[in-house]
């Protein structure tokens, strides 16, 4: 990408030399033929786990990869004056409590300055209280008008080139917004995220949370973009660009849920950089009942519908090859000669585009794309084609049995406990319960629609 500056440069665990000059990499995976001069440089990177691009040609091929997510950039140490470029936004409503403790690891953070847009709250006073005495600037709409409108309330009172919107219920230890700032230092990068950890509260739900939240993404830095491996990154902490994030509109209003998946992918789709950044580290509250926290998880799924009107296909469950998407349908349809028959074909095409790759890796890549696809089609019957499935089971013993072993992979793949297991299927149907009704309020199908695309 153009106006990217030479910075050192990590592989992605996806990352491999396949043959002399060919290698495979990214979310999703891509194919790469390399000069052999290119080969030596990812060949180095290899080994050495780090690789610095030096002059045009070098820093060209490592903007190729860093888009492609087969590498990624170490964010550079800022100076200490950075974060003097940042203001923080911070909506509430009916938090005060967790405001208090955010106001207090941001004082003294070196930030510009703190604005909290109190969003409808009952006792407003408290919340005005909390501000003045940490210093801050606090606006307050008189009706909820939803974390959208809060946080470009702020916006508009934002003076400099850099903006934080951190929620009422995150703590962000000292030093959280460093690894964030070295990545804006580059020019295509309009926004950063930090990986967003779960409190360490006590009961069943903070420790299921802890082991497989959903604003928590992972170990892995990431090039963020649809229908890769990190798709989003949530607002409860994120660093963007004022400039850039004025040019889009701010968030979405009309958005009550998902404005923040939908401003990452407007900045995606503006040719603009979005990376996810797991050095830096917040903590974020768990919901204090089962009930509101199912309730979180039907809203997430509520705006599915409207996400895939705004961004056609990226919403979309389930993103495989159609050679895949074929194979698995002829097998579950009682077919399976001909699915392993297709199967075998996609083999074959796919150690003609990869010449000079040894047949043994060839066969274990195909593999690899089909299982890839399974595990995705497994998800999606049990999460948002779960009514389909079911009732697909009132009329035919094959759909029952394809349901039950979809089930069972479901149930033993979750990590933890039994406790996590059952909680695991109560989070994917209240999540997909709001997809349904997402997608039948707007007459839109397509976040329930697969998508086909090549591999790699």
């Amino acid at each position: 990408m153009s106006g990217r500056t030479a910075t050192a440069l990590t592989p992605d665990p996806t990352l491999e030399r396949l043959a002399p000059r060919v290698w495979i990499g990214g979310s999703p995976l891509r194919l790469f033929r390399l000069s052999a001069a290119g080969d030596r440089l990812l060949g180095g990177l290899a080994r050495r786990g780090r690789w610095c691009p030096d002059g045009d040609a070098e820093t060209a091929l490592g903007s190729r990869l860093v888009e492609a997510g087969a590498v990624h950039p170490q964010p550079s140490v800022p100076s200490a004056d950075k974060r003097g470029e940042v203001t923080v936004v911070v909506p509430v409503r009916d938090d005060a409590e967790g405001l208090r403790g955010l106001l207090e690891d941001l004082e003294g953070s070196g930030v510009r300055a703190v604005i909290v847009v109190d969003d409808g709250s009952r006792d407003g006073a408290a919340v005005e209280r909390l501000v003045s005495s940490a210093g801050g600037l606090s606006l307050r709409h008189a009706t909820a008008r939803g974390p959208a409108a809060a946080r470009n309330a702020g916006l508009e009172l934002v003076d400099s080139p850099l903006v934080a919107f951190v929620d009422s219920d995150v703590r962000c230890p000292q030093g959280w917004l460093d690894p964030l700032l070295g990545h804006l230092e580059q020019p295509d990068v309009a926004a950063a995220a930090p990986r967003v950890r779960s409190a360490r509260d006590s009961g069943f739900l903070a420790a299921h949370e802890r082991l497989s939240g959903p604003l928590d993404l992972g170990p892995t830095a990431a090039r963020v973009s649809p229908l890769s491996r990190v798709s989003y990154v949530p607002s409860a902490a994120i660093l963007v660009r004022t400039a850039q994030l004025r040019s889009l509109g701010g968030f979405d209003e009309s958005l009550r849920v998902g404005e923040d998946v939908d401003l990452v992918w407007r900045i995606v789709e503006s040719a603009a950089m979005v990376r996810y950044e797991p050095a830096s580290e917040v903590v974020h509250r768990t919901r204090p009942s089962l009930t509101r926290w199912v309730r979180q998880r039907y809203d997430y799924g509520t705006s599915a519908a409207a996400l895939d009107e705004r961004h056609p296909g990226a919403a979309a469950p389930v993103a495989v090859s159609p050679w895949s998407a074929l194979a698995w349908t002829a097998i579950c349809s009682g077919h399976p000669l001909s699915g392993v028959a297709v199967a075998a074909g996609t083999a074959l095409a796919l150690s003609r585009k990869l010449q000079g790759v040894p047949p043994k890796r060839v066969l274990a890549l195909a593999a690899e794309g089909h299982l890839g696809a399974a595990r995705q089609l497994t998800r999606a019957v049990i999460r948002p084609w779960w009514p389909l499935a079911l009732g697909a089971s009132v009329f035919s013993r094959r759909a029952r049995r394809l349901t039950l072993a979809a089930l069972v992979a479901e149930v033993a793949t979750t990590r933890g406990g039994p406790a996590d297991r059952a909680l695991g299927l109560l989070e994917d149907l209240g999540y997909s319960s709001g997809v349904w009704v997402g997608a039948l309020r707007s007459r839109r199908p397509g976040a329930l629609l697969p998508r086909l695309r090549r591999w790699p």
